[in-house]
C-alpha cells in the first residue's frame, strides 16, 4: 500500500503559514510571501520537521530488540 503524503503536508504547510501570519500579525491582504513570513519567524518548515520525526520513528523501531516483528521484516529473506 503507497500512500500519497503529498494533499497532506500541503494542508499542514497552509495551516503553518496561517499561524505565522498570526503570530507576526499579519493579513493576507498585504502580499507578504511565505518565505518572508518563514524568514520573520523563523520557524522549522512542517514537512522537513515531519520527515526528520519519521525517520527518527524508523530507526527507533529498527533498533528494537523485543521481538517484535519491524527488525525481523528489514532482514526477512524471502
Amino acid at each position: 500500500m503507497v500512500v500519497n503524503y503529498g494533499p497532506i503536508i500541503r494542508k499542514l504547510r497552509v495551516t503553518q503559514r496561517a499561524m505565522e501570519r498570526a503570530m507576526l500579525g499579519v493579513s493576507l491582504r498585504d502580499r507578504i510571501r511565505n518565505v518572508e513570513i518563514g524568514r520573520r519567524t523563523r520557524v522549522t518548515d512542517i514537512a522537513q520537521r515531519v520527515a526528520k520525526l519519521k525517520w527518527q520513528w524508523a530507526g527507533h523501531i529498527v533498533r528494537r530488540k523485543d521481538g517484535r516483528w519491524g527488525p525481523k521484516m528489514l532482514e526477512w529473506l524471502p
